[in-house]
């Protein structure tokens, strides 16, 4: 029976452990390529999500702008696949190089209660990243 119950003890620390790694990558993974951002500036945002070949982004949140409110200047890209905030959350901000659309964002964003899906991948791929930052 002890044997047993320090078996399952050991399987509870490994699952711990493998979190705590894995909420640790997720973080360097993504900084890697704010690191190395001048390779994706000026390109196609698709050429970046190409190179995230380890995760991708669960759901996709426009940024206010603050000088134009019908144009979306930012874009806040979400790795976990829930609506609602997670303390110590990772998170990508892309500026694009030209304002998106506000009313197409929104649509997008309404239609798939912001999860980034494969009409969003179409809709944000062939825009041009100005800038990468990745936060928690």
């Amino acid at each position: 029976m002890n044997m047993y119950i320090n078996a399952q003890k050991k399987a509870v620390q490994k699952k711990e452990e493998r979190t705590q790694i894995k909420a640790l990558d997720t973080l360097s993974y993504l900084k890697a390529f704010e690191t190395n951002k001048k390779e994706y500036i000026g390109k196609k945002f698709s050429y970046l999500l190409a190179k995230m070949d380890k995760i991708q982004p669960q759901t996709v949140w426009s940024v206010p702008n603050a000088k134009d409110s019908m144009v979306v200047a930012k874009s806040l890209f979400r790795f976990y696949d829930t609506n609602y905030p997670i303390m110590n959350e990772v998170k990508m901000l892309i500026t694009w190089e030209t304002g998106l659309p506000f009313k197409t964002v929104n649509f997008n964003n309404s239609r798939n209660k912001f999860y980034f899906s494969a009409s969003e991948k179409l809709f944000y791929g062939n825009k041009i990243v100005k800038n990468i930052l990745i936060y928690r």
